[in-house]
């Protein structure tokens, strides 16, 4: 079982494709942002959770149990150079890798030290935004006489050597003038088997420029499969591929939006934000199951499954959600996904449970063969309105919640924080299967 928060970052350049200003025009100072990236996060919160097992285990991947349907988590480093990598499917992996040793992600536990290594964070930096549960970005612009004027890369190494002291994990950092070089310079920081580093790797101020020269336009977020596709055709793969042509070539080849977008990445400008977000984009849980299912019955009764851990989810966070979204793995590999958005912000687990059922229900018209995963996934959050009023919308009446729904959700939070989340569950989860 699978649970995800996620916060993304909007990327954005305001600048008129016909006269893109050069880097020695931007009269702004310049910003000091740092990524910290927890090395190889799920592994290492694995070993310390189990320091005889996986804490001695040299080949080790985290993600689910040997024989089970799920897909790698994470992996130790040795255990990579097998060829074992993220989201591969757990039988794949230890084809690659047979003598590894294959562990459950304890979820738990890797919450708990996301917290503590933000808690560590927030005391460098006056703006620490959490990019994933395991990537922070600190903004340190205006820090420079609070830290007597060190180093960017002074301060990344202590923080470094912080994190490591109170939480036992280590975190690399990538710094430079702006997201996109901190973000790219952290790959450049991680120390590995064949190439140890300091942990740190800092790009300063002015060399934004070179540095970039030495990335594939594949490297740089935001340039998905679809752009890139676009990009080759128009003969632009690397980096140095994108530098010898103004505004006006580059708007014919790719657009005028994807223009102005593209010249500043390739020079490393990139004036996105650090900015605290307390509220995530996103909350999902999803299943891959054991053997692929046909039945409604069986997938309605998965769906119920998800869809309570993931109201239990939404409200622990004290959260609301607008947007619910079903998503359908086919037994052939072939993912599909739908949509709907409330005229209102629910918590209730009836409401986003009937809107659920309604997008299952869609999606298994559209194709119906064997499924090999589900998940459910909330969006478009907020904080709850207490006062919520039913919506004059032309909206079925299973999908408005109502103060009863919201007191029912309550009383059942309560009970399951006094006695345990299996204290009550729906009927048909307390029922075994005929």
């Amino acid at each position: 079982m699978s649970r995800a928060v996620s916060s993304a970052s909007r990327c954005h350049v305001a600048m008129p494709p016909s006269s893109f200003p050069s880097p020695t025009e931007r009269s702004a100072p310049p910003r000091r942002i740092l990524l910290a990236d927890a090395d190889a996060f799920f592994a290492a919160v694995a070993r310390l959770v189990d320091p005889e097992g996986a804490g001695r285990a040299r080949l080790l991947i985290v993600g689910g149990a040997p024989g089970s349907r799920g897909v790698v988590c994470s992996a130790s480093y040795e255990a990579r150079q097998f060829g074992v990598r993220s989201a591969m499917p757990i039988s794949r992996a230890l084809k690659l890798c047979p003598n590894a040793l294959c562990v459950p992600v304890p979820r738990t536990a890797c919450s708990k030290k996301s917290r503590e290594i933000a808690a560590v964070l927030e005391r460098f930096a006056p703006v620490v935004e959490c990019a994933s549960i395991d990537e922070w970005y600190l903004d340190l612009t205006g820090t420079e006489r609070l830290y007597a004027d060190r180093t960017a890369e002074d301060v990344a190494l202590a923080i470094r050597a912080a994190v490591l002291a109170e939480t036992g994990l280590t975190v690399s950092l990538g710094g430079g003038p702006s997201r996109l070089v901190a973000k790219l310079a952290v790959e450049l920081a991680k120390s590995k088997p064949d190439r140890p580093t300091s942990g740190v790797f800092v790009v300063p101020a002015g060399g934004e420029g070179q540095f970039l020269r030495r990335f594939d336009l594949a490297d740089i977020p935001g340039i998905g499969p679809k752009f890139r596709e676009r990009l080759d055709r128009a003969g632009l793969r690397n980096v140095e591929d994108v530098l010898p042509h103004d505004a006006a070539a580059l708007t014919r080849m790719v657009g005028e939006r994807e223009a102005a977008w593209l010249w500043a990445r390739a020079r490393g400008i990139d004036d996105t934000p650090v900015s605290t977000r307390d509220i995530p984009q996103r909350m999902s849980r999803e299943e891959t199951f054991a053997h692929d299912i046909e039945s409604d019955d069986d997938l309605h009764r998965e769906l119920l499954r998800l869809v309570t851990r993931l109201a239990a989810d939404l409200r622990e966070h004290d959260l609301a959600a607008r947007t619910v979204t079903v998503r359908l793995r086919d037994g052939d590999f072939r993912t599909r996904q739908a949509s709907r958005t409330l005229p209102q912000p629910v918590i209730s687990d009836r409401v986003i449970l009937a809107t659920s059922r309604a997008l299952l229900a869609r999606l298994r018209r559209e194709r119906r063969v064997r499924a090999r995963l589900l998940g459910v996934a909330l969006s478009s959050l907020g904080v709850p309105d207490r006062a919520a009023q039913l919506s004059l919308f032309e909206t079925p009446s299973s999908l408005l919640e109502t103060s009863r729904d919201r007191a029912l959700a309550g009383a059942v939070d309560r009970l399951r924080a006094k006695f345990g989340d299996k204290a009550i569950v729906p009927g048909r989860l307390a029922r075994r299967p005929s």
